[in-house]
């Protein structure tokens, strides 16, 4: 509430003649909220509350300036950096999430997420190293280290044995190596549906703060495996193949087979899961937050059904069967018959 108080009597100094009504909007995993300001006129602006002991918004500062010439990126239209308030451009009350959950047509979906493919492949074409962190060895470990941290031990209430941590360490020697011999662009780290607005022309882009420089396949990973709303096999791997065909139009640094793209997507999607798994888990367990938590089980799911289909993988899917057992369709494995059928009518 004092913040709350806060924020509005920064907009007041801000705007003294004008009556600003402000109403909650949004709030993210972390400190941030967002609420909305609507000015006598009628329009309408985003102020972003981060509060400066726990978040420092400079990095949202300087991303949203690296990604402005490739995406629609709100415009910061006023800062108070040590108050920690923003104001910003109002993108609408639409997400993407939004949109794809209301309209079923999949003809319609496509044509959603295929705009935010080319948003996608915007951004990662202006990348250059050395200027933003890198995704590398350190920090992929760190945040899989969240699924036994957080998941195993906390969630499921039974931390790993040294028999399953064995098997854990088996899965990591294999997962990363592949990873991190991927090509590099910059990596927007939380490309979902969530984040993405629904605006004229093509989507507005969000939550960017954390964006670094790493894996290809990554933000791809995070659009088609979302957390919040999933599709069937055939859907999923139509999208990524239209990725992957613009991807290396554009001179991306994609696997040049999409045999071996969609592998390397699989895989960066196992390293996401496991991470994202343990953040959710953290989030109620450490935070008192459960929004996201019924959401686990998707992930695992997936997780199951990936470390299934490779050879390599293989401790992966018996440490995961050892914590949460099988399920009925866990030896569903029709990638194979899908996967061949949109190769050949990628290559028409």
């Amino acid at each position: 509430m004092q913040r709350l108080e806060a924020l509005k009597a920064w907009l007041a100094t801000q705007f003294p003649d004008q009556t600003i009504t402000v109403a909650f909007a949004a709030a993210d995993a972390d400190f941030r909220r967002y609420f909305r300001a609507t000015f006598p006129d009628g329009s309408t602006r985003i102020v972003m509350d981060a509060p400066p002991e726990k978040m420092n918004t400079d990095a949202y500062v300087s991303v949203r300036e690296l990604f402005a010439p490739a995406a629609n990126v709100p415009a910061i239209l006023l800062r108070d950096r040590e108050q920690g308030f923003m104001l910003l451009e109002d993108l609408g009350t639409i997400t993407l999430l939004a949109a794809l959950q209301h309209d079923e047509w999949e003809m319609v979906r496509k044509h959603l997420l295929l705009e935010a493919v080319d948003t996608l492949i915007e951004i990662q074409k202006i990348s250059q190293p050395g200027v933003l962190p890198d995704y590398d060895h350190a920090l992929l470990t760190r945040e899989l280290n969240l699924f036994p941290e957080w998941y195993v031990a906390k969630e499921l209430g039974k931390p790993l044995t040294y028999a399953q941590r064995q098997l854990w360490d088996a899965a990591l020697q294999v997962l990363l190596p592949r990873i991190e011999a991927q090509g590099k662009v910059y990596v927007h780290r939380d490309y979902i549906v969530r984040n993405l607005m629904l605006t004229p022309g093509k989507p507005g882009v969000l939550d960017f703060q954390d964006a670094v420089y790493g894996p290809v396949s990554y933000d791809i990973v995070s659009l088609l495996r979302d957390a919040f709303i999933g599709w069937d096999e055939e859907f999923v791997l139509d999208i990524a193949v239209r990725y992957w065909e613009k991807a290396r139009a554009a001179g991306l640094p994609v696997a040049a087979t999409i045999d071996d793209f969609y592998r390397d997507f699989e895989w960066m999607g196992v390293q996401r899961h496991l991470k994202v798994a343990g953040i959710f888990a953290r989030l109620y367990h450490r935070d008192g937050k459960d929004k996201y938590r019924a959401e686990i089980p998707r992930f695992i799911k997936y997780l199951k059904k990936t470390s299934r289909r490779y050879h390599e993988l293989q401790p992966l899917f018996q440490l995961l069967v050892e914590l949460v057992g099988l399920d009925e369709d866990d030896n569903d494995d029709s990638i194979g018959s899908v996967f061949s059928h949109t190769r050949i009518s990628s290559d028409q």
